[in-house]
């Protein structure tokens, strides 16, 4: 009996972990229009609010047409860091993509995204 409560203890609603970061910025931004093959980036910052060092470990975009780059190093508590995302504008028309953020201390990713329309030149 002991051992199935304590299987349940984490998905009991106030028990989830404090959060590890707080987004300097929105977590999503709209390019707008943009010209067909214009590839265009932004920069996503965060800070460590937890008492110890803090890895991002992976960053998944859910296609070929986004190109991720991130703080690789630990960032210190306190410190700041970086995910930049770029995105192709090879296909025309609209676009919405959700970029996951994975961090060493956090079980769920943190989701970001990036919108907009690709026009013609």
């Amino acid at each position: 009996m002991i051992s199935l409560l304590l299987w349940f203890l984490p998905f009991f609603p106030g028990n989830t972990p404090p959060p590890v970061v707080e987004w300097l910025d929105p977590k999503e931004y709209d390019f707008g229009e943009i010209g067909h093959n214009r590839p265009v980036s932004v920069v996503f910052s965060f800070r460590n609010i937890s008492d110890s060092p803090l890895l991002l470990q992976t960053v998944r975009t859910t296609c070929g047409c986004t190109a991720t780059s991130w703080t690789e190093a630990p960032v210190p508590a306190g410190g700041k860091g970086e995910v930049r995302i770029e995105y192709d504008a090879w296909q025309q028309g609209g676009f919405d993509k959700k970029i996951k953020v994975f961090f060493d201390k956090q079980r769920k990713p943190e989701t970001l995204r990036i919108f907009g329309t690709v026009i013609p030149d």
